[in-house]
């Protein structure tokens, strides 16, 4: 008689939320108060090895319940689902996420569901490298270029990218793979930090904080901009004061600006030397992105944090409208619609610089940059990954900066897991921290 192959037997989800506009952590010109959270989930199985699958979407703050009931409303396609089989093809629950016509119909392929279908498919790839006895990056990098191929949807992007591109593509990645590993292991993947560049920080604690960046080997900076010019000439002259003339830095108007508007912004800025504007208006105008592009010229255009799905950054691409790419692991359809969007910007030639900060996002989507450096990209040339001091302390496997660079982890996985007496303590709103701290505020107006 054959055993009973293990099954997905619980799908459990958590509303995490951390108290950070209380300091002004994560404040930016369109989002002056955010209260980083994580709407998290976890796959048990009865396989008895006792690994799990853990993976989450990034939100900041109030509408996380929302992201959370997301999550739950898919749990019928994972109960039950034969672990062995969604380990081997996590693409085949990626379609079957996607493919639900009733809830396909809130998107379809972006908004909440589709993070939510990001959370839960992040969580199966966590599991996945767990049961493989390797971090994401490394199974991604080692995969079988057809598998590869295999978990991704061509649906839409076949017109600028076909499987046969792709596979070209992941072939041709893989030259050199073993010696990029090796420099990999020793040296890392370059980063860059936002946290000195708060729109909240005073001008003291921005000098403070670019300095220490640079004492900690980061050669670029972000600062937000966007709310009042006059403040960021001032915060632009006080950076490059800072920093000196050699580190590069970005500016984020998070959205802020009609085009016209974010033209003149950057020309007035101009005399600092940025390196990208990122976010320079609404993150679905292609063709606002293209003329400010042209118009902001050498300064660079770089977006992607919210852009919904493959077909609107495959419509960015095709549309000469960004300089730099940015993905986000958990804003997407998750590990397999990034695998799309990554062979999109090879086959365009356009570099990708991920969106990190805010809680987790630094040590998911390390592994998906240290895969396309390996196997696909071949290069960390005018590439790096965002980085925020914030909240790693309540992950089992947090990042590792190291002169500048992301430490490429070696714990099995997706970097994913939280610790439980962190789930336990900032669960909203019956963990510790928030069920004392709402007693404490017991009759005045609740705001997060």
């Amino acid at each position: 008689m054959s055993a009973t192959p293990a099954r997905i037997i619980s799908v459990d989800t958590h509303d995490i939320r951390f108290p950070t506009s209380r300091e002004l952590d994560g404040s930016d010109a369109m989002n002056p108060d955010p209260d980083y959270s994580a709407a998290y989930v976890v796959l048990r199985t009865d396989a008895g090895d006792g690994l799990e699958g853990h993976g989450f979407t990034f939100t900041i703050g109030r509408g996380n319940d929302v992201q959370v009931a997301a999550i739950g409303a898919l749990r019928p396609h994972l109960l039950g689902r034969s672990v062995d089989e969604l380990c081997a093809d996590p693409g085949s629950l990626s379609r079957d996420l996607i493919g639900d016509s009733q809830l396909r119909w809130l998107g379809p392929e972006k908004g909440v569901m589709h993070m939510a279908i990001g959370a839960v498919v992040n969580a199966v790839w966590d599991l996945a490298a767990k049961r493989a006895g390797q971090p994401l990056w490394q199974l991604l990098a080692h995969a079988d270029p057809e598998w590869l191929v295999s978990q991704v949807d061509f649906r839409y992007i076949a017109d600028a990218l076909t499987p046969e591109d792709a596979l070209a593509l992941l072939r041709g990645g893989r030259a050199g793979l073993a010696g990029r590993e090796a420099d990999l292991l020793e040296r890392g993947y370059p980063g860059y930090t936002t946290s000195p560049g708060w729109l909240g920080y005073s001008d003291e604690k921005l000098t403070r904080l670019a300095k220490e960046a640079v004492a900690d080997g980061f050669t670029q900076i972000k600062l937000k901009v966007g709310a009042d010019l006059a403040d960021d000439v001032r915060r632009l002259r006080t950076a490059r004061a800072a920093v000196g003339d050699r580190v590069r830095i970005a500016i984020d108007a998070n959205q802020r600006w009609n085009i016209g508007e974010g033209i003149a912004w950057v020309r007035a800025l101009a005399e600092f030397d940025p390196y990208w504007i990122e976010e320079p208006t609404s993150p679905d105008d292609i063709l606002g992105h293209a003329a400010v592009r042209e118009g902001v010229a050498p300064v660079r255009v770089a977006t992607g944090e919210h852009v919904q799905n493959r077909i609107v950054f495959k419509q960015l691409l095709q549309a000469g409208a960004v300089d730099v790419l940015q993905i986000d692991a958990a804003r997407v359809g998750g590990v397999n619609e990034n695998l799309a969007i990554l062979l999109l910007a090879a086959r365009f030639g356009v570099p990708v610089c991920p969106h990190a900060g805010g809680v987790g996002l630094c040590e998911l989507v390390q592994h998906l940059s240290m895969f396309d450096y390996l196997a696909l990209s071949g290069t960390t040339e005018d590439r790096v990954i965002e980085y925020v001091d914030h909240l790693h302390e309540h992950f089992t496997e947090p990042v590792v900066i190291r002169d500048g660079h992301y430490t490429a982890p070696l714990a099995p996985g997706f970097s994913a897991a939280m610790h439980p007496e962190s789930l336990a303590e900032y669960r909203y709103p019956d963990g510790a921290f928030w069920a004392a701290d709402l007693a404490g505020r017991a009759g005045r107006p609740a705001h997060l």
